[in-house]
């Protein structure tokens, strides 16, 4: 009772202050994506300080502009719950979207955790990355389903329902993905905010809203960043101690968190989970 008090009071508080909004030029960006409340370009900028290097192929790509009118279409992504647990989400989805697109080393200027959205594409993929085997969603000839945008959307079992639910044909055309910055942004999202069962949505993981099942805690699935990383590549990176690519999520993580001016929450990795 005590839980549910508090969080209705925190999202009462939001409402005032949402409606107190004046309609300037900016009040109105916020009614449309209210992230961009506590997300402006100063702090996108910041997080991402060497996106549009020269080293960076897909620099000028990954604009503010064009993450905040993705966010739009999904109204739920950082507007669930109280203002700790908005930012601790959108931190945690600019992280795990850094790691699939960075462009940081050890010694990299700034840190390794300043080079996010350095990548649009998937370097040297090793195939085409078609399932044959799925004929709801067939691959057209000729095409490859490689990682693209900050996701780094992968398959054709994920090109096709990504393009169905945003508007664009993604077997026939996935290098939309790669060419529009906007639906780019959108696949991201669209991959975090829905659920693939057995897997959650990395979004109600994230703010709270899933119960882990009997299989999860067997498979010592516990709620925090650690198992979105599980949801996203856990066949890979997970039940692995100090794996370099987890690690390097957590990297991320930690600092956008402090530049969110937020703590990180629990379980951060993975280590000891059973992938999906």
């Amino acid at each position: 009772m005590a839980s549910f008090s508090f969080s209705s009071l925190c999202f009462t508080i939001f409402l005032i202050y949402y409606s107190s909004l004046s309609l300037s030029a900016e009040s109105r960006v916020l009614r449309i994506a209210p992230i961009s409340s506590f997300v402006n370009e100063t702090l996108f900028n910041a997080i991402f300080l060497h996106k549009d290097d020269n080293a960076c192929p897909a620099r000028n790509f990954y604009t503010y502009e064009s993450f905040i009118e993705a966010t739009s279409s999904f109204p739920a992504f950082g507007s669930t719950g109280c203002l700790a647990t908005r930012k601790r989400e959108v931190a945690a989805f600019l992280a795990q979207i850094s790691h699939e697109t960075t462009g940081g080393w050890a010694t990299a200027p700034d840190g390794p955790y300043a080079w996010g959205l350095c990548f649009k594409e998937e370097v040297s993929p090793q195939s085409d990355y078609c399932d044959s085997s799925n004929k709801e969603w067939p691959c057209y000839p000729g095409k490859s389903y490689k990682g693209r945008g900050p996701i780094q959307l992968s398959w054709n079992y994920n090109y096709g329902p990504a393009g169905k639910a945003l508007g664009f044909d993604g077997l026939k055309n996935p290098e939309t993905v790669s060419n529009n910055s906007v639906i780019a942004f959108k696949t991201a999202l669209w991959f975090w905010m829905t659920e693939q069962k057995p897997k959650p949505s990395c979004h109600n993981v994230m703010v709270g809203k899933y119960v882990p099942t009997a299989s999860d805690r067997a498979a010592n699935r516990t709620l925090g960043f650690g198992f979105v990383t599980n949801i996203i590549n856990g066949g890979l990176e997970c039940g692995i101690p100090d794996d370099a690519s987890v690690n390097d999520r957590i990297g991320y993580f930690k600092r956008y968190a402090n530049l969110f001016n937020v703590d990180t929450g629990p379980n951060l990795d993975c280590a000891y989970q059973k992938s999906f």
